[in-house]
């Protein structure tokens, strides 16, 4: 079912919203992992870290649900689809991906926060590359799911092949 002109357009400013503002809440991380590892200040690099778990969960964890729930909505209400375009599928499968790994990840934000917490912990413990490489990782793979949208490069999948077939389109 196709949605009407004025609910598309709220989905879609919805989508780019959330989307818009995961990137942005990635490079805020990954600047935080860079404090987190050249700051010379200790209590700086511990609350570098300590910061990153319930910063994720309020800011990362719902940008990157956001941003998958208006993506499938977007599909599933207009004519793109889910799995009619390459492009589409494409930025779904980065989405999912990305989010998985971010749930997973939370785990080792909850451990190097523990970590960064113990003032007995030497200052070269507490400091960790993960966040810094996760995040240009994210970052990389938004910015690909950015460009597929504005680009929409060509290509139907067989699926979406099919369905023109059923529509007696060519």
């Amino acid at each position: 079912m196709i949605m009407p002109p004025r609910v598309r357009k709220f989905v879609l400013t919805a989508h780019v919203t959330s989307s818009v503002g995961w990137i942005g809440a990635v490079v805020v991380f990954l600047a935080l992992a860079i404090v987190g590892m050249t700051s010379q200040d200790a209590q700086t690099v511990r609350g570098a870290y300590l910061l990153m778990e319930p910063a994720a969960w309020s800011v990362l964890v719902p940008f990157a649900f956001a941003s998958l729930v208006t993506g499938i909505v977007q599909g599933l209400g207009t004519h793109w689809g889910l799995f009619r375009h390459y492009w589409v599928l494409f930025k779904l499968l980065i989405t999912v991906f990305a989010t998985i790994v971010l749930l997973i990840y939370m785990e080792t934000f909850r451990v190097m926060a523990r970590v960064a917490a113990d003032p007995s912990t030497d200052l070269e413990t507490v400091r960790n590359a993960s966040p810094a490489f996760h995040a240009v990782l994210a970052l990389l793979g938004l910015l690909v799911a950015a460009v597929l949208a504005v680009y929409k490069p060509r290509g139907m999948t067989p699926y979406g092949r099919h369905k023109l077939r059923e529509q007696g389109l060519p």
